[in-house]
């Protein structure tokens, strides 16, 4: 499939409003952990599920009507966007699984990187990595499943 200039805009716009949204997102998530765990004594597990929560339901509202436009059948969208969720958070899993013990990641040194000293090196490093390859599949796949242009009787 070869992209004219006018959808690669049209894709470039959209990858940057789907930035914006995963910083929004990532905030929110981070923002509402600290206050129910920190401020309200909320639990870890408890706390870090209610964030994700939060966050993902931000994303859903804010991908449907900001970055894809679409006025399809809203619980069908959200049935599948909450799918896709969960397929790049396990995709995100295996990557980190298969990086991190699989190619031994997890004993990278610390000076791996010689400008920034860290402790857990691989560890970090394979967390950016992971995340990539979720934001991109996660990307993908609400583009040409759960927020893509349907017509006909498919709409409703």
């Amino acid at each position: 499939m070869k992209l004219n200039s006018v959808e690669m805009r049209k894709t470039s716009i959209q990858l940057l409003k789907y930035g914006v949204i995963g910083v929004m997102n990532t905030l929110i998530t981070l923002v509402s952990f600290y206050l129910l765990n920190t401020w309200a004594g909320v639990s870890y597990g408890i706390a870090n599920i209610v964030g994700y929560v939060l966050g993902v339901v931000n994303s859903f509202l804010w991908n449907r009507s900001w970055v894809f436009k679409t006025h399809n059948n809203f619980g069908r969208e959200a049935l599948l966007f909450a799918c896709g969720f969960f397929a790049c958070w396990i995709l995100q899993g295996v990557v980190s699984l298969v990086l991190l013990e699989g190619l031994g990641w997890k004993s990278l040194s610390c000076d791996i990187i010689p400008f920034l000293p860290m402790e857990n090196a691989g560890q970090n490093i394979v967390m950016v990595i992971a995340m990539a390859v979720y934001t991109i599949g996660n990307y993908i796949y609400n583009r040409m499943i759960t927020f893509r242009e349907r017509q006909g009787c498919d709409e409703a």
